[in-house]
């Protein structure tokens, strides 16, 4: 574990320990501490995932893991109190068991350590269900830092509205990028949300609750929504169109999570934690905390919270990038069909493999492969949108035309040229250029890579059934 010296300093009053700065609530608390009188150590895997927050030069970093018992009684040593705000958002098998030693480790170290406060923001659950994985884990590490002998404050929330929260951003794109949807029954369940303002002020102001206040509290806003309601109401908020929403029961959780993939830009990895939660009714049973901590002003409303998280959003490039790649690629079909002639005489001449596909075949797949190609080199190229490389997307875009351009040639030279080899060694080099395709998608976005793979795939089998046919024919 290292600490950085150039940006320690020396402070009087009260000292924070926050984990998970460089996350999105994580990186809001720090600055609203430092506001507050604190003195603020940060710990961080790696220094450099916090070079872009304006306030970085204001605290003491420290490098170091969670896992760790000994990293963990370093940076507690000295701490007033600690904000405990990271969990395993992934969908590795080992998660809960890596989240109950990390929580371990550190309430362990903390009682060592003298801390007199442990502060963690966990999520609203009933207590009557079987939980989802993700949200059984939370719920969990909150048990074990009350069991700890640390005073500790578990907040508790449900969604949170603002820029760059996950659940937050989820209801964005469903909202904006669909027309219409269908979603699981569980979408009428109700939820409380709360406005990313409020989770900080409440947060922070938990770190000087007394020493008796050892529980849980939960937080939610003033309004409570299903779902649906949810998502009529940013329409509203935002002028927009209320999408469609139909509720069938049978999208499970897993396969909502893989959808949510597909449509928005979260994957499905985190979407699963995010669609988990939303199985149960997650409203506050209790506002407790209002009455030891002051929220300026009052909770903030859904349609307020909304519009104030979207004044800072970056603009989803998606419906500009789906309706180009689309065009372009209907663009390339339709010159292909034109070009292509399977009842001219020339081919029935023809001495075909026995293993070639049914006639049929060919316009299903394609029609597929076609829809493949737009959807996800749209999605290529707003995660290169999203990065700021517009290197890696006017580059994607030169490697996307080429493509959809030996695409359409490939019928004009196997039918209208009736050249079967040039046809052969052309179907090879779009093989080639369909393999690269996919290969420029994976580094913005490593779903459409994997998405473009079938692609490449069936114009390999191209390539070696026109081969066939070359050489049946001389």
């Amino acid at each position: 574990m290292t600490s950085s010296p150039t940006t320690a300093l020396e402070h009087g009053g009260r000292t924070a320990l926050v984990t998970g700065a460089s996350g999105y609530i994580g990186g809001q608390v720090v600055p609203r501490l430092l506001d507050e009188g604190w003195t603020v150590r940060v710990l961080t895997r790696r220094h450099g995932s916090l070079d872009d927050r304006p306030w970085v030069g204001r605290v003491e970093v420290v490098e170091g893991d969670v896992g760790s018992i000994d990293d963990m009684r370093q940076v507690l040593s000295g701490v007033d109190a600690a904000w405990y705000l990271v969990h395993s958002m992934d969908d590795k098998p080992d998660f809960q068991e890596r989240d109950r030693a990390a929580a371990t480790h550190f309430a362990e170290a903390a009682k060592e350590g003298g801390v007199s406060r442990i502060v963690y923001l966990g999520g609203l659950h009933p207590d009557d269900e079987v939980l989802s994985p993700h949200l059984a884990s939370r719920v969990e590490v909150g048990r074990i830092f009350l069991d700890s002998g640390v005073p500790t404050a578990v907040l508790q929330a449900a969604i949170v509205l603002g820029d760059g929260s996950a659940s937050f951003d989820m209801l964005r794109y469903l909202t904006t990028r669909l027309p219409a949807m269908v979603a699981p029954k569980w979408l009428d369940n109700r939820i409380q949300p709360i406005a990313i303002d409020d989770v900080v002020t409440l947060l922070v102001g938990a770190g000087s609750l007394p020493a008796s206040a050892n529980r849980t509290f939960d937080i939610g806003g003033p309004d409570v929504l299903t779902y649906r309601e949810m998502i009529g109401r940013f329409a509203d908020a935002t002028g927009q169109r209320r999408p469609v929403v139909v509720t069938v029961p049978v999208l499970t959780p897993r396969l909502a999570s893989h959808w949510v993939g597909l449509v928005t830009p979260i994957s499905a990895g985190l979407a699963k934690p995010l669609v988990g939660s939303l199985v149960h009714e997650v409203v506050a049973k209790e506002s407790d905390l209002l009455g030891l901590v002051d929220v300026p002003g009052g909770l903030t409303d859904f349609d307020t919270a909304v519009r104030s998280a979207m004044q800072t959003v970056e603009p989803d490039t998606a419906p500009r990038n789906l309706a180009l790649t689309g065009a372009a690629t209907i663009a390339s079909a339709v010159l292909g069909s034109l070009a292509t002639k399977p009842d001219s005489h020339w081919y029935r001449s023809l001495d075909l493999p026995a293993w070639q596909p049914p006639t049929i075949a060919f316009p299903v797949v394609w029609t597929a492969l076609y829809a493949d190609i737009a959807a996800s080199s749209a999605a290529a190229l707003t995660a290169y949108d999203r990065a700021g490389d517009r290197e890696g997307r006017n580059t994607y875009l030169k490697a996307f035309g080429t493509n959809l351009a030996l695409n359409a040639a490939w019928s004009v030279v196997f039918w209208r040229s009736r050249r079967p080899w040039a046809a052969a060694a052309h179907a090879a080099v779009l093989t080639a250029s369909s393999a690269d395709l996919a290969r420029r998608a994976h580094p913005a976005s490593r779903g459409a890579g994997i998405a473009l793979s079938p692609y490449a795939v069936w114009c390999g089998f191209a390539t070696a059934l026109t081969t066939a046919i070359a050489r049946r024919n001389g």
